[in-house]
């Protein structure tokens, strides 16, 4: 049992801290200016009536670490055994574990510490470990900002949280208070842990599941600090004034001149006794302490600078941007990126099929120099592609779709275009053909020669009716070319389920039966592709696709060797991680706005994690392998069995291909107008009751409504690249996943599970970026691509506010970091970087 500090009345507290509110300013500009350059003010406050002199050294504390545990509390009666045990637990960290980590440890509960400049100035960090209430009268407070600003460490754990309520400045410290309907029981849950880097969560568990007492917050602090871990509440009952998907519990910042450190973990006695928390505050000490670096400024929303880069196009020209489809970077950070087809406002477009120019549109590639700040129109490709907005046999999807640049571009110059060329249509069938060709170049002139084209790869595709083209292209590490193609197929005649009716065609060529073309070994269509192209611009076959092209099954020639994926609805983004050669995807689902118990689930846009070749399901199967039911002729309206994802057959009359399908993979993310993850309950045979009532939601982070899945990249940070703009090393490994719209839809950047991923494993963490690359009508609200550059900066395409078509707001944009680098500086290490 430990004595209480002395208490002061609360009306005269209340007092002490409106006249203290500018204290801060004076001290910094005539003490501890030096402190004060490692960041920023808590807030701005009135010039006030200093209540100290105190004058700490800067930065406090040396290379023979101490850390004082300050547990004074408001409350009387015997101390609680959580401090107890917390005071023994920081103790035994800093007596154990390597050399150049250890620390001594003096606790107290004397308040009168924090107006004593000479022992506070041998503190390199001070941990509060106090009840809630008024633990510090104002000059004592006053004491503890003046350590801060020169350069001190703070760690707070659990209930520090509700010590100085009536402090802002301690509010900025620590980060967020309490909500009233916190929960008061131990609840284990799980700890999603984000920050794979910070020295106090680096060895723990992705999903780190633990026993606690779990804080709510009264305001979300996210965005305004740096959050390295999370506690997902579907694994606990979180209460009144729940958080949601986005719940921090701890996090850093750097705080007036020094660091700041909370955890809402440790509010049990058994806590402390846990290998893995112990970790967690030894990685937190470390920091504070300045014993080690770390990077607490990456996901403050304040730290990053959205720029839109090209201006509105001239009147009546596509001088800046086309309809914005697709970008990629040069080595030397040079962007291409292209325009789909669809033609300025003012031009016309022209429908009647009668017509030799019907559809005939401009695919438009654009370079911007970000070392001029200029764009030139590098090349025009007559594509169709333009036949303006309307039902689905007037609107039309084709057009320049992608683009790549070699792998050795700087040497040789070649660009790679899918498009589809409006010379090869046939009119009378409404038949077209889609071209991936290479192009070369010039940098002299900055234009492509269009008379270099070397056309690698072509297949048909029907135009009768619109949609679903795809139009994505990447490279992996050993010089494939990977091609998203959609599935050619309308979203109609099947009520928004599955894209398997059968019965609608246009002389024969059948446009609403995805088994013709997504769910077929031996279509193109509705895949994505993997080729490695050659010199002289024709292509061989990798090893290792899902087929070879010489299956012998079903008699023969009923596979194509091109396919690495199949099952896939309308890619338009795809990358690859150039660490891992992981192939990721995303694709928009069809219609239907709710699940049906006669026919399946609702529209699924889809994103995937993909290690191997496989089926990812469309139109058989969606999600978490959810099946759709199976329609034939001559009544396509009448359902037939479900298939079977783990053995799906494609009995389609439309079908050339293998009757027997791969098995389904499940897909990594899914979502519907009702939420992110839904799932149901399935009877014996595995079928899900798609009772809207009976689903539960894996994902809660994310929704749809109107949803158009955009992939983006997963982030590699490059160390040695000497740009300040460059994202942080936080992101690194973390992969972009994104909405066409911006309301719930997702924008966030996501963490996988290697154990899992490729495998159908769902994201273990998920931290939103709406604030960062942002979204509304000003900002970036119609995603339309994303890609990292040279410089390690995100560009981003902003599509407009119309479709088929560009405007005002068709735009690119880049988004640059500028929080600065880790902290402490190298020069205030205590000790040999650890």
């Amino acid at each position: 049992m430990r004595p209480t500090p002395h208490q002061t009345p609360l009306t005269v507290r209340k007092l002490g801290r409106a006249r203290r509110r500018g204290w801060a300013a004076a001290l910094a500009a005539g003490v501890v200016a030096a402190g004060v350059l490692s960041g920023p003010a808590a807030s701005a406050r009135p010039a006030p009536e200093p209540l100290t002199t105190m004058s700490i050294k800067s930065p406090p504390g040396g290379a023979d670490v101490k850390v004082l545990i300050f547990h004074g509390s408001a409350a009387g009666g015997e101390e609680s055994p959580v401090v107890n045990a917390g005071i023994e637990a920081i103790e035994d960290i800093g007596q154990s574990g390597p050399t150049a980590g250890r620390f001594a440890v003096t606790a107290t509960d004397d308040a009168s510490v924090f107006t004593d400049e000479t022992k506070l100035g041998l503190y390199n960090a001070v941990v509060f470990l106090t009840g809630g209430g008024d633990v510090l009268d104002p000059e004592q407070e006053a004491g503890l900002e003046s350590y801060m600003e020169a350069g001190g460490g703070f760690l707070g754990i659990h209930d520090a949280a509700r010590a100085e309520p009536y402090s802002d400045w301690f509010s900025g410290l620590v980060g967020a208070r309490p909500a009233a309907g916190s929960p008061t029981n131990v609840q284990r849950a799980t700890v999603e842990v984000g920050d794979r880097r910070h020295p106090a969560t680096k060895d723990l568990p992705l999903q780190w599941k633990r026993p606690d007492q779990w804080l709510n917050w009264a305001k979300n602090p996210s965005g305004d600090v740096h959050t390295v871990a999370r506690v997902r509440e579907s694994t606990y009952t979180p209460g009144t004034g729940a958080n949601g998907a986005d719940h921090p519990v701890s996090w850093c910042r750097d705080y007036d001149g020094g660091r700041s450190f909370y955890t809402g973990m440790g509010g049990t006695e058994s806590s402390y006794d846990e290998t893995e928390f112990r970790s967690h505050l030894r990685g937190a000490l470390a920091w504070t302490s300045r014993i080690s670096q770390a990077d607490c400024k990456a996901t403050i929303n304040a730290n990053y600078k959205a720029e839109r880069l090209t201006q509105p196009n001239q009147p009546g020209q596509n001088d800046q941007i086309g309809e914005p489809h697709g970008l990629v970077t040069a080595p030397d950070g040079r962007v291409f990126y292209i325009g789909r087809g669809g033609a300025d406002s003012s031009q016309p477009v022209i429908t009647d099929w009668n017509n030799p120019d019907v559809g005939k549109g401009k695919g438009e590639i654009h370079v911007y120099d970000p070392k001029t700040k200029k764009v030139t129109l590098a090349g025009t490709l007559n594509v169709f592609g333009n036949k303006g907005g309307g039902d689905e046999l007037i609107k039309v999807e084709e057009g320049l779709l992608g683009i790549e640049l070699d792998p050795r571009f700087e040497d040789n110059g070649w660009v790679y275009l899918h498009y589809t060329p409006h010379s090869r249509i046939d009119r009378d069938k409404r038949m077209a053909e889609r071209y991936v060709s290479r192009f070369t170049y010039n940098s002299a002139t900055s234009r492509l020669d269009l008379n270099s084209e070397k056309v690698l790869l072509k297949w048909p595709v029907q135009i009768h009716s619109c949609c679903h083209a795809g139009g994505g292209l990447a490279w992996d590490s050993k010089g494939n070319l990977y091609i998203a193609t959609g599935d050619n197929n309308s979203s109609g005649f099947s009520d928004g389920y599955s894209g398997n009716n059968p019965q609608p065609n246009y002389k024969g060529v059948s446009f609403a039966d995805a088994r013709r073309t997504a769910g077929n070994t031996n279509n193109l269509n509705g895949k994505i592709l993997r080729i490695h192209p050659e010199q002289d611009g024709t292509y061989t076959l990798p090893e290792g696709n899902l087929f070879t092209g010489k299956e012998t099954a079903e008699g023969g020639g009923k596979t194509r060797g091109e396919i690495y994926v199949m099952g896939v609805r309308n890619p338009a983004r795809i990358s690859i991680d150039k660490k891992t050669d992981t192939l990721y995807a995303g694709w928009v689902g069809p219609d239907a706005g709710s699940p049906s118990t006669t026919w399946g689930p609702a529209k699924y846009d889809t994103f995937a994690a993909i290690t191997k070749p496989g089926n990812h399901g469309w139109p058989y199967c969606m999600g978490n392998k959810q099946p759709y039911r199976d329609r034939n002729l001559p009544d396509p309206t009448k359902p037939l069995g479900w298939y079977n994802c783990d053995a799906p057959k494609n009995e389609s009359p439309n079908n050339d291909g293998l009757v027997n399908l791969p098995p389904v993979t499940s897909n990594t993310i899914w979502y519907s107008p009702q939420g992110g993850g839904p799932d149901f309950p399935r009877d014996a045979n595995g079928i899900p009751s798609y009772k809207t009532a009976e689903q539960k939601f894996l994902l809660p982070w994310l929704k749809g409504g109107g949803q158009a899945a955009m992939d983006g990249p997963v982030y590699r940070y490059d160390a040695n690249l000497a740009n300040a703009a460059k994202w942080p090393s936080y992101w690194d490994g973390k992969w972009f996943v994104g909405d066409f719209y911006d309301a719930d839809q997702p924008r966030h950047a996501v963490l996988l599970d290697p154990k899992t991923a490729g495998q159908g494993g769902i994201p273990v963490h998920a931290e939103s970026l709406k604030k960062i690359i942002p979204i509304g009508n000003d900002g970036i609200k119609n995603l339309m691509d994303w890609k990292f550059g040279p410089d390690g900066t995100l560009y981003v395409l902003d599509y407009g506010r119309g479709f088929f078509t560009s405007d005002s707001k068709s735009a690119l944009w880049q988004v640059t970091y500028k929080g600065g680098g880790p902290t402490p500086a190298a020069d205030q290490l205590v000790r040999e970087a650890q």
